[in-house]
């Protein structure tokens, strides 16, 4: 199982589900909370996103119970879901470091990428 095709979407869901078995209102909570706001997806992608990661074995469904008349699943890592986790989050963040090392191997060149901490250039 690779990291490479999991969006960032299944990343928070995956993320969401660390703390413990969800159900889906609350996992679209979470996925919310953690994403500060930029992620809010439908429950029918996060159904769909479920359901791949579950065919994955990144999760699986933990229990199901009635709650005011409606049926409430609950998902929960897997092992193999927290490996999977793990390698996205080493490969986001040795993405993360790469600018950083790029300035110090050629600091003179900083200026002209547009992640030096002199921002964005101003020519045209």
């Amino acid at each position: 199982m690779t990291p490479h095709d999991l969006s960032e979407q299944s990343f928070f869901v995956l993320t969401a589900l660390t703390g413990g078995p969800r159900h889906g209102y609350a996992v679209l909570k979470d996925v919310a909370e953690l994403s500060d706001a930029r992620l809010r997806m439908s429950v029918g992608t996060l159904y769909g996103i479920l359901d791949r990661l579950a065919a994955r074995g990144a999760i699986e469904m933990e229990r199901e119970e009635i709650v005011d008349s409606r049926l409430r699943r609950y998902y929960r890592l897997t092992d193999d879901g927290r490996r999977l986790l793990a390698q996205e989050a080493a490969r986001q963040a040795a993405n993360a470091r790469r600018p950083a090392e790029a300035r110090r191997r050629d600091p003179s060149a900083a200026s002209e990428r547009p992640w030096s901490s002199s921002g964005p250039s101003s020519e045209r």
